[in-house]
């Protein structure tokens, strides 16, 4: 279950004492902590330090910290006893002062893989009160990990030039390429030319299809300015808002994913995954969990464009009933695009928790499903779920600490953790993306 908040009064920055920042002390690194770091102890006190690996022995420098806090985070900036499991990392913008976008390039893939279950059972195990053996599986076509991602956001720093952030950090390191980059990515050429007045670009190559497109975001007036767009490839342009909304400058002001055996729009930044294989590799897991019978009512939570609705769909037939819920107006209307052929869905524009708290007296659902934000869907949401009776519940969530303090909900509403399925669709970082099946308890 999850643990309580702690009542103690949390230290100030006056009261904890000096910055430790900049100092170096050896450091044992014992085990994998969640957010891409491993833990080490230096004087009794736990130390957080990236680029380290479990076993390994490193000379740690503070990055934040302060005499009297109860812990430090840390880089690795030296290796005096390394991990067998240590590669050198294949993108030289990776490591101690770097880009911030990758927390696991100097660990060979299958180890990343065993990390990343290790991160996942301890959420289980520490959040939920549940003792689970997890595989994280490797996804399809990207064995070493690199090229996989479809859409990266570049930050612009003060000389126009495309960077990524560094961990934990507003300061923005220049590239040149981006390693995990999808090809179609590289050679739209964005990071070659320079983008004055511009606070973000967005690159996008979708999956299955030629197109390709660039979200520009100007920074504030009287600085900002939306530049004229020349790069190696023919590319639609659209000019961001900085509040994730799009408008089309010239081409299409959407991009064609194709995914689960059909097309989708995906307008602007709205969402779809990134790695290439995601969506057919998730949508298949939470078909097979679910198992929908014809005439079965189905819920799509967070639906996004409509990716899972439309597998729901067709296991449900004609004689069942799916209903979709998305809050964001340009997937909402993508969706209806997207799912037009299908008589059977009914889209709802609404928030989860208030669409699942308005649901008609004695509406029930066989069969749910969810994929929210990485903070989790939260109590009001779970309740609002089981309330719904269903037979079984997928639960999409690409972050284990927000899925183990859900399950912790699941549970206190009779609901259980069935089996769960945990993919490494991102591969080089912490993230990993997992599908709970949840029944009811005792079943």
């Amino acid at each position: 279950m999850p643990r309580a908040a702690s009542s103690k009064r949390p230290v100030s920055r006056t009261d904890a004492g000096p910055s430790l920042v900049g100092e170096r002390f050896e450091v044992a690194v014992e085990r994998v902590a969640h957010g891409g770091f491993c833990v080490g102890r230096h004087e009794g006190r736990a130390v957080f330090v990236r680029h380290a690996l479990p076993g390994e022995r490193v000379l740690a420098q503070v990055t934040e910290g302060h005499a009297g806090d109860r812990y430090l985070r840390a880089d690795a900036v030296q290796i005096l006893e390394a991990s067998a499991d240590r590669v050198e990392a294949p993108c030289r913008y990776a490591g101690a002062g770097g880009c911030g976008g990758c927390d696991w390039q100097h660990v060979a893939p299958e180890a990343q893989r065993r990390l990343k279950a290790a991160v996942v059972e301890e959420q289980l195990r520490r959040l939920a009160g549940i003792d689970r053996k997890v595989e994280v599986e490797q996804a399809p076509g990207t064995p070493d990990g690199l090229g996989w991602r479809t859409r990266v956001q570049f930050a612009v720093d003060d000389k126009g030039r495309l960077g990524l952030r560094k961990s934990r950090s507003h300061d923005i390191v220049p590239v040149e390429a981006c390693a995990i980059a999808a090809p179609g990515v590289e050679e739209v050429g964005a990071e070659q030319r320079t983008w004055e007045g511009v606070a973000g670009v967005e690159v996008i190559a979708a999956s299955g299809s030629s197109d390709r497109a660039v979200v520009v975001t100007p920074l504030p007036k009287p600085h900002g300015r939306m530049p004229i767009v020349e790069l190696d490839v023919p590319v639609s342009v659209l000019r961001g808002d900085g509040e994730g909304g799009a408008r089309r400058v010239h081409g299409r002001a959407q991009v064609r994913e194709v995914a689960a055996g059909r097309t989708w729009k995906v307008s602007g930044s709205g969402f779809w995954q990134v790695h290439p294989a995601a969506a057919d590799v998730l949508s298949e897991a939470v078909l097979a969990a679910v198992e929908a019978r014809p005439g079965e009512t189905a819920m799509d939570l967070y639906c996004g464009v409509g990716l899972f609705a439309a597998g729901l769909a067709e296991a449900v037939g004609e004689d069942g009933e799916v209903v979709a819920v998305e809050s964001d107006k340009g997937a909402v209307e993508d969706a209806l695009v997207n799912l037009e052929s299908y008589d059977q869905i009914t889209i709802v524009e609404d928030r989860v928790d208030k669409a699942l708290k308005d649901a008609p007296e004695g509406f029930e659902a066989e069969v749910v499903v969810l994929d929210p934000p990485r903070s989790g869907a939260g109590r009001k949401v779970v309740e609002g779920i089981t309330a719904l009776r269903p037979r079984v519940v997928a639960y999409v969530a690409c972050d284990p600490a927000a899925l183990a303090r859900d399950l912790g909900y699941f549970a206190e509403q009779g609901y259980e953790l069935d089996t769960l399925r945990a993919f490494d669709l991102f591969p080089m970082t912490q993230h990993v993306e997992c599908v709970a099946r949840l029944v009811p308890a005792g079943r």
